[in-house]
């Protein structure tokens, strides 16, 4: 698994991964939207039924660059439509927040930043896990990193360490101040200060690979199953077992 989000048309629980993009109900299996198993890595719901991705082709699609730069589906996943930098890109992490779709290439360990999904400015270069865009500036990022969280004030251009915060692998800006992020050990740990501070909430069981937040809706994504929390990561149940 590479990202996780939920669609506001209905509220499904989204996922992509290694083998295309599935729904993930709570009462049933799992079920890969549409006829492609493209290497869906960078994924994000952008709105209602409105879904952006990046990754490598389905080995169906011969000739096509091993790099699927950004791509764009209107229909929840069911096709999709290369938006700009086919074969130059491979966002491993991608935004949309602000009227931006901000993505992490892991092409050239840079962040890029686009208006309108074609022209894109490319900024600082810092090898990162994950990030996350502030709800209210869209000039503050936090990044997840090896050496732990760095925060940029400048649109990703340049980036600090983030005083205080813990070692994480995922984050997610939710709402407000509120910023979710869980560590490679699974426990969840939430700021309600902009990552000013952090407090230890829940843990979940494997190593977590994607994460998706909601308001108090927390859902993590292991090797093993998607976990499900509905008290901002608190405690968690198993929302679907994965084989």
């Amino acid at each position: 698994m590479h990202g996780l989000g939920i669609n506001p048309a209905d509220g499904m629980l989204y996922a992509a991964s290694h083998f295309g993009v599935f729904t993930v109900p709570a009462d049933k299996a799992p079920e890969r939207v549409g006829d492609r198993a493209q290497d869906t890595m960078g994924f994000v719901v952008a709105g209602a039924n409105h879904f952006l991705g990046s990754g490598h082709p389905d080995r169906l699609d011969s000739g096509t660059p091993p790099h699927l730069g950004l791509i764009e589906s209107k229909d929840a996943g069911r096709t999709w439509q290369t938006l700009s930098l086919k074969g130059a890109a491979d966002f491993h992490s991608l935004e949309v927040k602000h009227n931006r779709v901000y993505g992490y290439n892991s092409q050239n360990g840079q962040i890029m930043v686009s208006e309108n999904q074609r022209d894109w400015d490319t900024r600082g270069r810092v090898a990162m896990v994950d990030f996350t865009i502030s709800s209210t500036d869209p000039d503050v990022i936090l990044a997840a990193t090896q050496q732990g969280v760095v925060r940029s004030a400048d649109g990703g251009r340049t980036f600090a360490p983030a005083a205080g915060s813990p070692r994480l692998t995922l984050l997610d800006w939710s709402e407000g101040d509120v910023v979710i992020g869980v560590a490679p050990d699974g426990i969840v740990h939430v700021s309600g200060d902009s990552a000013a501070t952090w407090t230890a909430r829940g843990r979940i069981a494997g190593t977590p690979a994607a994460l998706a937040t909601k308001g108090s809706e927390v859902y993590i994504a292991t090797e093993s199953a998607v976990h499900a929390s509905t008290d901002s990561g608190s405690t968690f149940t198993i929302r679907q077992a994965l084989k």
